[in-house]
């Protein structure tokens, strides 16, 4: 072939390298007078027989990538997947990549029939799959981004899960044969598969493919793979449709295992719980789990408190965390409250009693989380028996403390760094909801002033939960009409609107210029 397509090394690296690198975006006017000057084939050509020549193949790696991103060189690979599959097989991990990379723009600028169909007929799809296992890094990203593309077609989810698979294809063959990198790819793309759509999730489902992750968040004997299946685990979490499918397998049941498990290693336990967070802070969670299942991993959690709280600060700020994800969820704020004994009193008195920065930090964003500050309309404020033990765990933790109230304990919040003051701020604001938490912020005025003073905060995020505090604060005195007309009160209302008016970002009072005047010095 080299002979059929004779080009010069030299001409075709400094052609390739100028037009890789020229900084003005490339054209279809630009790709084709390249290819014009060095015809598609003759430049395949070169990076598979002259990839020893210095620079050559990463220039025309850079170039090729190029190219096939404009509409221009993405029409040409139709007429070249013979060169593409032999690239997908090619020793050559630049090559590779970039096969896989020139297949992703074959599904973006071809339409559906013809890409679909050329991909079928050129046996693409197992040569991605093998990219994907035993490819470098760089490599295995391109195959899954292909892989992905191709599963946004109709048509191309039938390649991927057909009615009767090949060991070739057979993702759950495929993960059983190959090495515990390999596996872990292989769950990274059904992940990401999953994470597309409903449909996809449910052909993910219905193929038995999340029985993959689970046998690896169960597996007790390699930690590392282990570990790496639950961050694909809280990757998959996120998908709205998630809750569905997941009911349906042991996961849930898994990492209540692994929370409970002393032996297992901490790092471990805290995925588990911070996994558990997410999946109990969506609501859709409490429509498909049972409250068996969530007591338990709740349960789960809270049993670990006894253990962690002067051993391992670490996994202590998970657990607090975990407890604070869940409470982004109404529902899972009150079955936090709700369950006995309620972990809630480990968030609370982490947050008030605490002397370590970072579990106080992590527990008063928990807290707020749980109170409601993320929160709106009618789901700030919990159902009446959860909204009684909060009460009743906030003021049995202040009674146990030199503050004594609750009004004393969240002014001393408010007098710590601008960190844990910013997470004061947020508690407030859920928690002001409640008229009796009303009554505490407003009989201390130094909780007033400090909500109040729009000179107090200098950094953008301290100055935004600073005025949305004092907006929670002026709503729920407002609608008090009781308080509105106590005259122990008055003029409350008005300090509250102006420092609202003056908005978050008023900052620092301008110093003005000062003439300087001295006397002329003589000698």
């Amino acid at each position: 072939m080299e002979e059929a397509y004779p080009v010069d090394a030299a001409q075709l690296l400094q052609a390739a390298t100028d037009f890789a690198y020229d900084p003005s975006p490339q054209s279809d006017a630009s790709a084709q007078e390249f290819l014009n000057r060095f015809p598609l084939l003759a430049v395949l050509n070169a990076l598979q027989t002259k990839s020893d020549y210095p620079g050559l193949e990463d220039a025309l790696f850079d170039c090729l990538d190029k190219v096939f991103r404009t509409k221009y060189g993405a029409s040409l690979i139709p007429h070249f997947m013979p060169s593409v599959v032999a690239g997908l097989g090619a020793p050559s991990q630049n090559v590779r990549r970039l096969a896989c990379i020139t297949v992703s723009s074959l599904l973006d600028n071809t339409d559906e029939t013809t890409a679909v169909y050329l991909i079928l007929q050129s046996g693409v799809y197992p040569l991605l799959l093998r990219c994907l296992i035993d490819g470098d890094e760089q490599v295995a990203a391109a195959a899954m981004a292909a892989i992905k593309n191709l599963a946004g077609f109709t048509t191309g989810l039938d390649i991927i899960f057909p009615a009767s698979s090949t060991e070739q294809t057979d993702l759950g063959d495929l993960a059983a044969k190959c090495s515990s990198l390999g596996r872990v790819r292989i769950l990274a793309l059904i992940v990401k598969l999953f994470s597309i759509s409903t449909t996809v999730a449910s052909k993910v489902y219905n193929a038995n493919l999340l029985s993959l992750l689970e046998k690896e968040v169960g597996n007790a004997n390699d930690t590392l793979v282990t570990l790496s299946a639950l961050e694909l685990l809280y990757e998959l979490v996120e998908a709205q449709h998630s809750m569905e499918f997941l009911s349906r397998t042991t996961l849930l049941y898994l990492l209540s295992s692994i929370i409970s498990n002393a032996s297992a290693d901490s790092i471990l336990r805290s995925r588990a719980m911070l996994i558990t967070g997410r999946v109990l802070s969506n609501d859709n969670a409490f429509l498909f789990i049972d409250e068996p299942s969530y007591r338990n991993v709740i349960s789960a959690i809270d049993r670990r408190f006894a253990f962690l709280e002067s051993q391992n600060a670490d996994e202590f700020e998970c657990a607090i965390e975990a407890l604070g994800q869940t409470g982004l969820c109404k529902k899972g704020a009150a079955a936090l409250l709700l369950s006995s004994p309620a972990p809630v009193r480990h968030v609370i008195d982490a947050a008030f009693d605490c002397q370590q920065h970072g579990k106080r930090l992590a527990a008063l964003h928990a807290l707020g989380n749980i109170v409601g500050e993320t929160r709106s309309g009618n789901d700030v404020l919990l159902d009446g028996d959860a909204e009684e033990s909060l009460r009743r765990l906030i003021y049995d933790t202040s009674s146990k403390t030199p503050k004594l109230t609750p009004s004393g304990l969240l002014l001393s919040v408010l007098q710590q760094d601008s960190e844990i003051r910013l997470a004061g701020y947020r508690v407030i604001t859920g928690l002001v909801a409640r008229p009796w938490c009303l009554i505490e912020i407003i009989s201390r005025q130094e909780i007033v002033d400090i909500v109040t003073d729009k000179y107090n905060e200098t950094e953008k995020i301290g100055m935004e939960a600073r005025h949305k505090c004092c907006e929670a604060v002026y709503k729920s005195f407002t609608s008090s009409s009781k308080l509105m007309s106590d005259p122990a009160h008055s003029g409350l209302a008005t300090k509250l609107e102006e420092a609202i008016r003056s908005g978050p970002y008023l900052g620092r009072k301008h110093a003005e210029a000062q003439p300087v005047v001295t006397t002329e010095q003589r000698f």
